[in-house]
């Protein structure tokens, strides 16, 4: 996948610039691919579970809030155009 960090804003990470990456770039493609913002969740979601072992979470969506305990270095928050995406791992 390419780097395309440049389309994303992060709003916060508590997660190595590795990881912050292939959040970023896997988004990207699940974007491109996908028409319904459940698809680009679950893309990224069974991504990371692969990755980076389970078990991950993602909420994608234009307006949303959240209250979420994660996994220490395991959380990223990010808007993709007008899209927010949050990812995380718990357990």
């Amino acid at each position: 996948m390419a780097h395309l960090v440049e389309e994303a804003v992060i709003k916060h990470a508590d997660m190595a610039e590795e990881m912050q990456q292939h959040a970023v770039d896997c988004a990207a493609y699940a974007f491109k691919e996908k028409r319904y913002l459940k698809d680009v969740a679950s893309i990224i979601k069974n991504e990371f579970d692969i990755m980076y072992n389970p078990t991950w979470h993602c909420i994608v969506g234009r307006s949303f809030g959240s209250e979420v305990t994660h996994t220490l270095k395991h959380f990223i928050y990010f808007y993709w155009g007008e899209v927010g995406v949050l990812l995380f791992k718990t357990g």
